[in-house]
């Protein structure tokens, strides 16, 4: 195989990086340039692919032959074959059979009569020869559609072009054929387009061997005719009948260049032309590359490294069995677990704060002020209810006999049934805590991950110890319940007495707090209707007897202002596609609480808040809704027997009763909501603490052996193997990175040039330039470089070049070449050279002086 020989330069280089980046594990990033090829329809643009890669795979033919884009990956292997992505796990070792599947494919796709696809086909290259990199090979631009091809095919080629030459790592090879005009290169056009500034656009001139006798491309390969910023290569390709005789690619090349060497137009530039040249230009785009992508890299891998040393510096030294190792580091791990209890508990400033959600003590707290109480309020007693119970209690105790006095039995007898309802929402707060305990206790132990078997004990003897204090917790709670049924203390303070009780039966027994602001907040009303987009966020505020609603936290506009009095709060079940949680107040006697609506349905984003939107209108004195269950008609009948037939002096002992009993039970319910929390705080929480700073590290050393628990995870052993393997891996990349930097040369881009004629070419109306495949010239042979701008309105042409014609008989020296004639005006073109030269030369013939 005839390979790419500055391809097989860079090769080392780029090997060397990538096996330095495969061993530390990342994707070494350089992404390395694209080199689409872009051209009229049979322009050679194949051919130049081919010589690229070394290798004859692609089809061949007259007319659109490439139709379909052609996405060829080559892969640096030490194996020789092709895949297609289509064909994936089928290896093709002969090129030939390369070429055979991709014009199948295409007429799979395209059918057989020259139609078009943009879907292309996806090639990988394994070569030893290669680099890794991206060759498009994409359809010649044509303007006449044949055969299947549709009417616009002028423009869908040219989307499919722009698809791929658009992006920034794109070199984009414009090929034009050499017996066309130039001028009206459709790929210089198509390169300008996405290229302005020329620096990813390099012409290829092809076919130099075809042009017509006395034709060449000397100037525009010069770059003085129609310049380019990285100006014009010539190439030469294998022709139909050579390939057709199965010309061999490295005697194609050596064609090449003896036809360059050989041709009086091109000998003397010959070294800046060929498909060797071309690599050479190519390859040193690919090495500018990647010098200008190591510095990121080399920044990348510093970082990292900087980020792993602290950690290697522990891992260097190592050793898995040494005692005193495991003693520190359990040690340290107690230490960390103590100090994260603590910090989840108590709270804390630092950055390692939870800002997502509220956790450990902040739960705790929201369980201890809100959630308590609010269970407290629920199983508090319905007022019908309540006076049902009271009026069967006072007619059960007098019996047969009419009472004249309110019996003090009755008062005991109600009261105790109420304390004894205290129990449940007390004990439920103990498991609340509970559960948010274990929830702290598991994610400080998860920091134990490295060793398994100690985060498992710690977590077990931890969680062992809270389910120990959790029952002593119980127990307590269920003695202070007992204490307070007891005795009944009617000589507290607080106690109204029987003779207040009497005197306030009129009055209400909801607290007042004055109209004092309970709670500020967002919440969205629900049942706006439909002509109001449903529901709305707005801003509240919640008072002891009213709750306003505004526009926004500014408090301005003012949207309602709802009375609390007598309304009752009820939940409201979450909807089939709502996100949000919804609770309603309502009047327990069906009157329209907002505006015709019976009920105002207020919603928030979480069941927190809506918890503690409760908690707040508890406070105001706007209770749960009561759900009495009334199984049969008999419970009716016996409802209404204690409510209705109420005598008049009855109903003073019941209301009195009614009173005695409010008043005792808001002393107890202070009572409860006092201590619960102070005994789970003491007898669980600061326990708990206790335990884990004092006495943890004694029951893990006597639960099991310090061996077995302080070894590492599979995972973590890994990981520090990893850990060394990365550091190191990246000390030997950025050591070749250094070398690349210093062992690879860069050229700097070309300075612009004056390419206007790409732009202006088509639409201006003075004559093109003379293009390399126009009519033949005479004196072809021996021409000079043209002269210098001249500030002369008139320039004169140049002298002949030696050897000149002999002089005229009789004259010591030859005619002055005549002045061409030149019309006035300075905005019209200068007359190119070679127009000059061919004018002059008609003029010596028309003196009569010889050639």
């Amino acid at each position: 195989m005839a390979g790419n020989q500055g391809m097989e330069q860079l090769i080392p280089i780029v090997n060397k990086l990538q096996d330095a980046f495969t061993q530390l594990g990342v994707s070494m990033g350089l992404d390395l340039p694209q080199i689409a090829v872009v051209g009229g329809q049979s322009a050679g643009k194949s051919s130049v692919l081919e010589n690229f890669v070394g290798r004859d795979f692609l089809p061949r033919g007259s007319g659109i032959v490439t139709r379909r884009p052609l996405i060829l990956q080559l892969i640096n292997s030490v194996s020789e074959y092709g895949e297609f992505l289509h064909c994936k796990g089928h290896k093709f070792v002969d090129f030939d059979l390369i070429r055979k599947e991709i014009e199948d494919d295409t007429d799979r796709i395209t059918g057989i009569n020259k139609g078009i696809s943009p879907v292309p086909i996806n090639l990988r290259v394994y070569s030893p020869h290669v680099l890794n990199l991206t060759l498009i090979d994409l359809p010649g631009i044509t303007k006449v559609p044949v055969g299947d091809q549709p009417v616009d095919i002028e423009q869908q080629i040219h989307e499919m072009i722009m698809t791929y030459i658009k992006k920034d790592n794109c070199l984009i090879l414009a090929v034009t054929p050499a017996n066309s005009d130039l001028a009206n290169s459709d790929a210089l056009k198509l390169a300008k387009e996405v290229d302005p500034e020329g620096v990813r656009t390099i012409g290829v001139i092809t076919k130099l061997d075809l042009m017509d006798d006395g034709t060449d491309a000397r100037e525009i390969l010069e770059n003085k005719l129609l310049p380019l910023r990285r100006g014009y290569i010539g190439v030469v390709n294998r022709s139909q009948k050579d390939i057709d005789g199965r010309k061999d690619i490295r005697a194609a090349l050596a064609a090449e260049r003896k036809f360059f060497l050989g041709h009086p137009a091109y000998r003397h530039i010959a070294e800046r032309m060929g498909t060797p040249f071309l690599q050479r230009i190519l390859n040193q785009q690919l090495t500018n590359h990647i010098r200008d992508t190591l510095p990121a890299l080399r920044d990348k891998l510093q970082r990292q490294m900087l980020s792993m040393e602290k950690e290697v510096e522990e891992y260097k030294h190592f050793r898995p069995d040494d005692p005193s190792r495991k003693t520190k580091a359990m040690l340290q791990m107690i230490q960390q677990l103590q100090s994260d209890f603590e910090r989840s508990i108590e709270g804390s400033g630092s950055a390692l704060v939870n800002t997502a959600e509220l956790s450990g003590g902040a739960r705790i707290n929201r369980l201890f002020h809100e959630r308590f109480p609010f269970e407290i309020v629920k199983m508090e007693f319905d007022e019908k209810e309540l006076r049902k119970e009271i009026a069967f209690a006072i007619r059960n105790i007098h019996g047969i006999r009419v009472g004249l006095f309110t019996p003090d039995m009755a008062f005991e007898a109600i009261v105790k049934k109420q304390i004894s309802r205290l129990k449940e929402p007390s004990l439920k707060c103990v498991d609340l805590v509970v559960n948010e305990l274990c929830n702290v206790v598991r994610k400080c132990t998860e920091k134990m991950s490295r060793y398994p078997r100690l985060r498992d004990q710690a977590d077990g003897v931890i969680t062992a110890h809270i389910r120990e204090r959790e029952q002593r917790t119980k127990d307590q709670i269920m003695a202070l319940v007992d204490f307070e049924l007891a005795y009944m203390n009617t000589n507290h303070e607080d106690f109204i007495g029987f003779a207040n009780a009497q005197q306030n039966s009129e009055s209400s027994s909801k607290r007042k707090l004055g109209n004092q602001v309970i709670r500020k907040g967002y919440m969205a009303i629900q049942n706006l209707g439909f002509m109001k987009a449903g529901s709305r966020d707005y801003w509240f505020v919640l008072t002891s007897e009213t709750l306003s609603w505004f526009k926004d936290d500014e408090e301005k506009d003012k949207k309602y202002m709802l009375p609390l009095d007598g309304l009752k709060i009820r939940d409201i079940e979450q909807g089939f596609m709502s996100r949000r949680h919804t609770f309603a107040l309502f009047n327990p006697d069906q009157r329209n609480v907002y505006k015709d609506s019976k009920q105002l349905e207020l919603s928030c984003e979480t069941q927190e808040e809506v918890d503690s939107w409760k908690a707040s209108f508890l406070r105001a004195g706007v209770y749960p809704e009561k759900k009495v269950d009334l199984t049969n008609g008999d419970d009716d009948q016996t409802a209404s027997e204690g409510t209705s037939s109420l005598d008049p002096q009855l109903e003073r002992q019941v209301e009195t009763i009614r009173n005695l009993v409010d008043s005792y039970m808001k002393i107890i319910t202070k009572t409860i909501r006092d201590l619960v929390p102070k005994i789970i705080m003491h007898l669980m929480i600061n326990n708990s603490k206790d335990f884990i700073n004092g006495e943890l590290l004694a029951c893990l050393y006597s639960t099991g052996d310090q061996n077995s628990m302080m070894e590492e995870s599979p995972e973590e052993a890994a990981k520090r193997e990893e850990m060394l393997r990365m550091y190191h891996a990246c000390k030997e990349a950025l050591r070749i990175i250094g070398d690349v930097s210093t062992a690879t040369v860069s050229t700097p881009v070309p300075p612009p040039v004056k390419d206007d004629w790409l732009r202006t070419a088509p639409d201006s109306p003075r004559v093109s330039p003379p293009s390399p495949g126009g009519p033949p010239r005479r004196g072809v042979s021996s021409r000079v470089p043209p002269p210098p701008p001249s500030t002369r309105s008139a320039p004169s042409v140049p002298n002949r070049p030696p050897p000149g014609p002999p002089p005229r008989p009789g004259s010591g020296i030859g005619l002055p070449p005549p002045l061409i004639p030149q019309r006035p005006g300075a905005g019209l073109p200068p007359i190119p050279q070679r127009v000059q030269n061919a004018i002059a030369q008609e003029m010596l013939d028309a003196f009569g002086m010889p050639k």
